[in-house]
């Protein structure tokens, strides 16, 4: 299958996890090029030499001329970008609302919020120019509902969902889709690292499949969500805009 034949695609978050899986995807079903951003060059050099068409970017999704040169650089390539998925998110600590340091709600917003804000804000133009393109934002199932010890996180997600349904508001007529997906627990770093953070928070770290998984009892895996992301960029969800695909084994559900 090459549904993504002859597409330039950006993955933020690319060199691991759910990020990874993106990229992977999308090379494997034909993208012409797939460029992978992140802060550490390791993961992201490392999985550019295993999957075709895929080039590495060091890139701070949170720093606004970062994002531009890297969007004018890919632009200056291949005259467009087609595709965006933005994966890039950090969990920052569990922790209380009371006892959230404001350097660490700060840290939680560049990446989560500023990050998907800005690459939107410098890819849109070029979408619209070209009358098409698809956007996939990270949001979570914890920016549905509250969870405690996760105001930073949570918090962040619920504003992704926003940012997503704004800009799908704003498009859509002009050929370019804008949705988001919400896992629930995904078995990736980032799943280590919350499990820490609750072991920090009382003393107990929780195996993995003790944690609320909903209906299918599992964390979900990067693939699994991976192709959530990719249906959404397809055009089989050529008339998916605003959309919140929720991937989360149920656990909204409990």
């Amino acid at each position: 299958m090459n549904r993504f034949s002859g597409r330039v695609a950006i993955v933020t978050g690319g060199g691991t996890g759910i990020g990874a899986a993106v990229a992977c995807q999308l090379s494997r079903e034909g993208a012409e090029a797939v460029y992978i951003w992140g802060r550490r060059k390791a993961p992201l050099e490392a999985l550019a030499a295993r999957i075709m068409h895929c080039v590495p970017m060091s890139v701070d999704v949170g720093d606004e001329g970062a994002v531009r040169d890297a969007v004018e650089s890919i632009v200056s390539r291949h005259g467009r970008i087609d595709l965006l998925a933005n994966m890039a998110a950090i969990s920052g600590p569990c922790a209380r609302a009371e006892d959230y340091s404001m350097a660490d709600f700060e840290r939680v917003y560049r990446t989560n919020v500023f990050g998907t804000f800005l690459t939107m804000k410098y890819c849109l133009p070029h979408m619209q120019r070209n009358g098409s393109g698809a956007i996939v934002n990270a949001c979570s199932c914890s920016g549905m509902r509250g969870y405690s010890n996760e105001i930073g996180y949570g918090s962040s997600k619920f504003a992704v969902l926003g940012l997503t349904q704004n800009a799908a508001s704003e498009n859509g007529k002009n050929g370019v889709r804008v949705n988001c997906v919400s896992p629930g627990w995904v078995d990736t770093d980032m799943l280590d690292e919350v499990l820490r953070g609750y072991e920090s928070l009382n003393g107990m770290s929780p195996c993995k499949h003790e944690l609320n998984h909903g209906t299918m009892e599992r964390p979900a895996s990067p693939d699994e969500i991976s192709e959530a992301v990719c249906f959404l960029l397809s055009d089989a969800a050529r008339y998916v805009n605003g959309a919140n695909l929720v991937c989360d084994g149920g656990k909204t559900l409990q």
